[in-house]
């Protein structure tokens, strides 16, 4: 069973329903569960979101937040010019999964099994899931 590492972008005050069903559709998307689920990462402006925080809390899972400048410097095939606009990087959810998935410059690239999740709950709030196969083990 593969070991994954989730990257979470999202609106803030995010619902913790919006939250879920976008989880749940990324992981149906690669055939994975929420037991396999290792980690949960974030850039540092996530670190009080609390929808995310009741997540990893009901998962056990460690919550990992990394400043704009680490993401940044991760390459992404979907890139965003709004993310990069208000966060300062051009993506956290992809960067944040590989990060978090033992991505090292100049080494190979985690997988990412599911790139670039976009999900808009009834809330009206979106939410961005990315899922790479955990390598830091």
């Amino acid at each position: 069973m593969k070991s994954l590492s989730v990257g979470i972008g999202c609106d803030r005050d995010v619902s913790e329903e919006t939250l879920m069903t976008g989880l749940n559709l990324a992981l149906m998307q690669c055939g994975a569960a929420m037991p396999q689920i290792r980690h949960i990462a974030s850039i540092d402006k996530k670190s009080d979101e609390t929808a995310i925080l009741h997540l990893v809390q009901r998962l056990k899972v460690p919550f990992i937040v990394y400043p704009a400048q680490e993401l940044a410097k991760v390459p992404v095939r979907q890139p965003s010019a709004t993310v990069l606009k208000f966060m300062g990087t051009p993506s956290v959810s992809e960067a944040a999964a590989l990060l978090t998935a033992g991505f090292q410059p100049g080494n190979s690239t985690p997988e990412l099994l599911v790139e670039k999740l976009k999900f808009c709950g009834e809330d009206g709030k979106n939410v961005t899931i990315s899922i790479a196969e955990d390598q830091s083990i």
